[in-house]
């Protein structure tokens, strides 16, 4: 795994009503402090890559749809640099996954439908600089090859 990456797998509670998803709580060992938090959205097969971030740190999950979550470690240092590991998640497999700062990170949707994702940051949005770098979703120094992979 990714230094400084960390998962936690979701439990559904259902009932007659519905269900219910706890996502983050601040006594999990993920949680730095809230920034705010926001709904994407990414259509079937679109993928959105890649940026990483100087301040924030990302705890993504998707509860509507399935994504795969890429993330690419280039941190001088970091006992992983030049690591990529991919998460399969959303509502079959629901995960939260803890995106430490500098490490890329973008996903693809994998569902037939619109997947829904929610990102819990640590910092709010900042409109007028915001902590956003990126590069393009085929960035060669990245070298991720996000077209289908057939096992």
């Amino acid at each position: 795994m990714i230094e400084g990456v960390k998962t936690k797998l979701l439990k559904l509670i259902p009932d007659e009503r519905g269900r219910l998803m706890e996502i983050l709580r601040e006594d999990d060992e993920m949680f730095e402090r809230f920034g705010q938090v926001y709904m994407t959205t990414t259509y079937p097969s679109v993928v959105k890559a890649w940026h990483y971030h100087h301040k924030q740190s990302d705890n993504v999950t998707c509860v509507k749809g399935m994504i795969k979550l890429v993330l690419h470690d280039p941190r001088e240092g970091s006992s992983t640099k030049g690591q990529t590991e991919e998460y399969y998640i959303g509502e079959h497999r629901p995960m939260l996954v803890h995106i430490p700062t500098y490490v890329y990170h973008g996903w693809k949707g994998i569902s037939d439908t619109e997947a829904l994702i929610i990102n819990m940051v640590t910092q709010p949005y900042d409109y007028k600089n915001p902590d956003e770098h990126r590069r393009p979703w085929d960035d060669p120094e990245i070298g991720y090859d996000w077209s289908r992979k057939f096992f």
